[in-house]
Order: structure tokens, then sequence, then C-alpha cells
């Protein structure tokens, strides 16, 4: 692919990641995988961390071992997906919060018409690798259940939240980041953090912002090497369990519900409603048609179990 070319898909593909960040019940890490970064992105960062144990001496290395580790980055890949996610997080916190104010239904709609498209990126990429076995699918079903129920926890609230309490939420809220079908957004949302975050984020309140991200570093550094190892050594279970989240997460997106999360029966934007979770998972498969046709899918994904 010509390297322009390349480097604004991969921008447009760190802005949609950036966006779901910002949206409450959509996983950038879904976005990753629907965009085909996730293994890349997954990967990389595990290797930042393995250098930053290098430089401290926590890992074998030293110094040295440390520029070789950060030397075999991705950074062609990297920068602008970065770059994409930075921007698209400070305009969607300014963009995409109003719009879900003032058209819930059909925001949500959207969303849940993306990821329900989603769903058939690991799926298949389970398919692909060693089919789906009856252990996958008992997984897959577990976990769908589990990520269901979490997600029907009504949202709490916490007021001038102290720099402690962010870092912790940070620590967890950021494997979102990483893991498909869990939102850190909601997750922030339900231990009453989502819109002292935003708050902060438009206000630029430092303070706040720094707080957030010595947490979000150290909850990423401790989950990601796991996940990495999962992926490399377990790929089929783990992408079934990623399935499976991402299936659960839709109870997040279902457009008809309470401010407690308690489900509600379509009303009147019915018909709006699917048309446009149709123009959501149109939207997949025209990413998915155009990776393929530029050949920038991650087939990396497919390793054995």
């Amino acid at each position: 692919m010509p390297g322009v070319l390349r480097v604004f898909v991969d921008l447009i593909r760190g802005g949609l990641i950036g966006v779901a960040e910002v949206i409450p019940g959509v996983s950038g890490g879904t976005i990753a995988l629907i965009v085909g970064i996730y293994r890349t992105v997954i990967d990389a960062i595990a290797d930042v961390v393995l250098a930053a144990r290098q430089l401290t001496g926590l890992a074998p290395g030293g110094t040295s071992g440390a520029m070789r580790t950060l030397r075999g980055l991705p950074w062609r890949l990297l920068i602008p997906v970065g770059i994409g996610m930075a921007a698209k997080v400070v305009i969607g916190a300014a963009v995409v919060e109003p719009l879900l104010e003032e058209y819930p239904v059909q925001m949500l709609a959207l969303f849940f018409g993306l990821v329900v498209a989603g769903i058939w990126v690991p799926a298949h990429m389970v398919h692909r690798s060693t089919g789906w076995r009856p252990s996958y699918a008992i997984a897959a079903a577990v976990a769908a259940v589990a990520l269901f129920f979490v997600t029907g926890l009504p949202p709490a609230a916490i007021e001038n939240p102290n720099p402690i309490i962010v870092m912790l939420a940070a620590a967890v809220a950021i494997c979102a980041l990483v893991l498909p079908g869990v939102s850190g957004s909601f997750l922030l949302l339900s231990i009453g953090l989502y819109e002292p975050t935003i708050q902060a984020v438009n206000d630029r309140d430092l303070l706040y912002v720094g707080a957030f991200a010595v947490g979000a570093v150290i909850g990423l550094g401790a989950f990601v090497t796991l996940l990495k190892w999962l992926l490399a050594h377990r790929a089929g279970i783990t992408l079934a369990i990623l399935t499976g989240l991402m299936v659960g997460s839709l109870r997040a997106l279902w457009p008809w519900q309470t401010e407690d999360r308690d489900l509600l029966a379509p009303d009147s934007l019915l018909l709006p409603a699917l048309l446009i979770g149709g123009l959501g998972a149109g939207i997949v498969v025209v990413l998915l048609f155009v990776e393929r046709r530029l050949g920038i899918s991650e087939e990396q994904m497919d390793a054995p179990a």
C-alpha cells in the first residue's frame, strides 16, 4: 500500500478507537479488532512494558536490551494510530457526549449495529484457527452472561474524587482498551467517574488527567503482558472468550433502557433505530472490505491455540 494511504488509514483506525473510548458501552478493544490492529497493539504495549522493566532492572537486558526492544516496535503504525486516538478522544468528549444526551436511542442503535457486525471478527478468527470446540462455546457463553450481568448494574456517582481513587479507577478502566467487549467509559460510569473524567478532559484539569494517566499506565502494564501470552499460546479459547464479551456487551448498547439500566421494550423510534443500527453494521462491513482489498487485515491473529 502506498505510504501516504497507509498513514491515512492508520489515522482513521486510531480515530475510531479514540471515539469508542468516550462512549459508554463501546470498547476500544472491539474497534481495534474490527479495524485489524488488535494483536499488533497488544504486542507493542507488552514490548513497551518489557522495555520499561529492562530499564529499571526488573528484566534482563539493561539499557541496550530496552533500546533493541523499542526499535523493534512498529512505529509506522503506532504513531498515526496514537495521533488519531488522541485527537478523537478530545473531539469525542466535546462532540459525542452532547449527541448521546440529545439523541440517546439513535446513538446507541448506531453502535449496537456496529458491535453486532463486529462480533463476526473474533468468531471467524476462532473458526479459522482451531474451529469452535464445545469448550470454546461454553467459555464464550459464560463470558457473555457475566458481562451481561455487569452491564446491568446501576451507575454510581462520585463528586470531587481523590486522585488515588482516580488512579485505581483508571487502572481498571484502561483494560477496556485492550479487552474487546468491555467499555472503559461504561466502567467509569458504573463507579461514578465518567462525568468527572469527561469534565476534566474538557477543562484541561492536569491534576486529574495526570492521576488518570498514571493509573492507566499501571493497569495496562499489569494486564497486557498476560493477554499477549494468552493470544500467543491460547489463541482459540482467548478469542472465544473475547467473542462472548462482545455479545454480552450488547446489553449496554440496547437503545431503550432506564437511567438505572433496566431494559425497556422498543418505542416509536424503533424504525429509525433499525435503520441507524443497519448503518452501524454497514460501516463495519465496509471497513472489513477495505481492509481485505488493501491487504491490511491482521492475519497473525490466527495463531494456534
